[in-house]
């Protein structure tokens, strides 16, 4: 107990959803070594990642493809910035997470592969999670207001009109289901008759459910063509909400996550019982930090994104 009284600081990365046309520009323009990273991205991806980040368009950005590398670089480009302008708080970072595809960000952040080696796997994973998205054609849907027992009742209830499942578990009040287009159609429905909110996402596929199915093969393969290291500070993995240090365990948990729910909300409070109290969140946008004030409104979380430039 006498541990976890004494504070502790973690880094979060942002998933699918935060992207946004411009972001990482003004990390572009205030570092060297954060152009030099565009420039390596470049040389992995066979195009400008930066003018797609920087000028769009929003819809190509938005695509599954694009968006996973595009939120990987930027928030690797967030902690150069933040190396250069606020060494002292980056050295002092006792873990990382992120949600869903920033889970990758926070695993290159604690040099469990290379930069380079990251953003193969994330733009096969992209690639990878477009094809099986237009395969088995589905959707997302943000349920707000109702508890976790409620959603999981309703997509019970849902499933009579095709299959869904609880995809995230971001915080209290805030779940997400995903599953065939159908059944996302009847979860809308339920959850207006129980007072909740519903708001479908701009995504175009069944995220983190077994409709991704046969993209975490995929992601297998490209896991085992890079090499894995044990991470130099904890990384909590999406999906049971604990650190791991094993390559093997690592590596089949990121293959899992392709299919099975992200356990934010989870990730957050095993943080919370572990004694963290300062939070930063990298890339862009502010989702996560959105998240723990549901979760803690006491608690500080700072954005690192191109407003803080």
């Amino acid at each position: 107990m006498e541990e976890s009284a004494v504070g502790k600081t973690a880094f979060w990365f942002p998933g699918q959803g935060a992207q946004q046309v411009g972001m990482g520009a003004k990390f572009f323009e205030s570092s060297a070594a954060v152009r030099e990273l565009f420039d390596r991205a470049a040389g992995v991806l066979g195009y400008d990642l930066a003018e797609l980040c920087f000028r769009g368009p929003q819809e190509k950005l938005n695509s599954t493809v694009y968006s996973q590398p595009a939120l990987y670089v930027c928030g690797l480009a967030a902690l150069q910035w933040m190396r250069e302008q606020r060494p002292e708080v980056v050295e002092a970072c006792d873990a990382a997470a992120g949600l869903s595809l920033g889970e990758y960000t926070a695993l290159a952040f604690a040099e469990a592969f290379s930069f380079e080696d990251g953003l193969r796997v994330v733009q096969r994973r992209g690639e990878a999670m477009q094809r099986a998205a237009e395969a088995t054609p589905g959707g997302m849907v943000a349920v707000l207001i109702l508890d976790r027992e409620q959603v999981e009742e309703i997509c019970r209830e849902a499933s009579s009109a095709g299959r869904i499942w609880i995809a995230n578990y971001l915080c209290p009040g805030n779940t997400v289901v995903s599953g065939e287009l159908s059944a996302c159609e009847r979860v809308e429905q339920l959850v207006a008759e129980r007072g909740g909110r519903a708001t479908r996402l701009a995504v175009s596929g069944a995220f983190h459910t077994p409709l991704m199915h046969p993209a975490d093969e995929e992601v297998a393969r490209a896991l085992e063509a890079v090499e894995l290291r044990p991470p130099r500070i904890p990384v909590v993995s999406n999906v049971d909400a604990r650190p791991h240090t094993d390559p093997g365990e690592i590596r089949e948990l990121l293959v899992r996550q392709v299919v099975q729910p992200v356990l934010w909300e989870d990730s957050v409070r095993w943080m919370l019982e572990q004694g963290f109290d300062q939070f930063y969140e990298l890339g862009t946008g502010s989702v996560l930090r959105g998240l723990l004030k549901r979760i803690d409104r006491k608690l500080r979380c700072e954005c690192i994104n191109d407003q803080a430039v």
